[in-house]
Order: structure tokens, then C-alpha cells, then sequence
């Protein structure tokens, strides 16, 4: 694991088993060598656990898994499915935005940063942290995998119903490895087809999962989340 990226505290007992393990010890190495040789890592430095920063393990209602970091410059900044401010919003988040404005009558962002969700619970997660520049794909199976299942089981584990959102099969299939989300959970447990344009339509629109997700916090008492972006 790369020394830049220091564990938020309410993650670190939940991670540190897995840091010390080979797996993650080969993640940092592969990380430090790609640096090494000149290659654009996204997210930056220091930016690599913003999911985790802004959303402590206490505080998490919902969990939204992405598959990796969007892979141009300047658009990923720790959590999956946003951009920065002033970066064009991606196809995926336009779905997603038309999804909200269907279900609950919001008005379409002009901007795709996620961090007010983040700030309420909303856990914006990758199944991999970083990629490299204008390769999708291109660090998945280098180690994150056994961090970022580190962090689902954690929310699965916790007594506190949660939301789980799972867009699209890579999302759906890291769940079924966690323990805690199975059948009988507690938690609820939400699929639908990946928003990018090429599934958007097989699903995803009209899977009112927002309304879904608040009415099931609410019902547990745990306060809906404002979807306003």
C-alpha cells in the first residue's frame, strides 16, 4: 500500500490485517514501479481513499460500487462515479443524474461531483483505486480487490441496515464474495444493469433506486439522504 495514502482512522482496524498481507504489499510495489517509470496514475496521490476520508465506517447508509476510476485526466478523484468540478460529466453519472430526475423529480446537476453524498453516508467505492491514464481496466487483479472487499465486509458486518447499490454484473459479483450479503441479510440489497449508455436501458432506467434506498433508511430509522447534487 502506498505510504501517500494514509488509512482514515475509523478504516484502520478493518484494514490493517489485510495491509500486511502479500497481496497488498505487492499492490504498493506495483503502484511505486509504474510511478517509477513515468506512467499517469489516476486518481493523484493523496486522493487514492477519498471514499474512505469523507465517509467513515460508522457514518456509511448506502454503498454504491463502482468497477475502477474513470481513466482521463483530471476526472477521478476518489470516488466512484464522480468528476471534479469543471470536467464534463461523464455518460454514466448523465444516466445516473436522469435516473434521479425520473425517481425523485431532481433537476439535473450541471456538474458531477459526488461529495455531498459522500458527506452523508454514501460510500462511493471502486472495486480497484487507481488506473491507469487511458487504460480502463488496467489495475484490476494488482491487489485492491482484497482492500476494497476488506471494506464491504466491514459495512456488511455492521448491525446498522444499509443500502447496497449494485449497478451492473463486476458489482453484483464482488458482492456474492462478501460475507453477510447474502439472502437473508438485513442490509438491502439493490441490482440493476450498469447506467453507462451500453445498459442503461436494459434496467437501470426505472430501477428507482434512490426512492427505494430512502424509503428503506427510513423505515430503520437511520434519516434518508438528500440526492441533490
Amino acid at each position: 500500500m502506498p505510504s501517500d495514502n494514509a488509512i482514515p482512522p475509523s478504516w484502520q482496524g478493518v484494514l490493517a490485517p489485510v495491509l500486511a498481507t502479500p497481496e497488498a504489499q505487492r499492490l504498493g510495489g506495483f503502484l511505486r514501479a509504474e510511478e517509477a517509470a513515468g506512467k499517469t496514475i489516476h486518481p493523484p496521490q493523496g486522493t487514492r481513499l477519498a471514499a474512505l476520508d469523507l465517509t467513515p465506517l460508522d457514518a456509511v447508509k448506502v454503498v454504491i460500487l463502482g468497477q475502477d476510476p474513470y481513466h482521463g485526466a483530471g476526472q477521478a478523484h476518489g470516488l466512484s462515479f464522480s468528476v471534479q468540478p469543471g470536467v464534463k460529466v461523464p455518460p454514466s453519472l448523465v444516466n445516473i443524474y436522469k435516473e434521479l430526475e425520473t425517481d425523485l423529480g431532481l433537476p439535473r446537476p450541471a456538474h458531477g461531483n459526488l461529495t455531498s453524498w459522500a458527506r452523508q453516508g454514501v460510500l462511493l467505492l471502486n472495486a480497484a483505486l487507481t488506473v491507469e491514464d487511458g487504460k480502463p481496466a488496467s489495475h484490476q487483479g494488482k491487489g485492491w480487490e482484497a482492500i476494497t472487499d476488506a471494506v464491504v465486509g466491514a459495512v456488511a458486518a455492521k448491525a446498522e441496515p444499509c443500502v447496497f447499490m449494485l449497478w451492473g454484473n463486476h458489482a453484483r459479483k464482488k458482492a456474492e464474495r462478501v460475507a453477510g450479503l447474502g439472502a437473508d441479510s438485513h442490509h438491502l440489497i439493490l441490482t440493476a444493469p450498469h447506467p453507462s449508455p451500453l445498459s442503461a436501458h436494459t434496467g437501470w432506467f426505472g430501477s428507482r433506486h434512490f426512492s427505494r434506498a430512502n424509503a428503506f433508511l427510513e423505515a430503520h430509522g437511520r434519516g434518508a439522504v438528500d440526492w441533490r447534487v
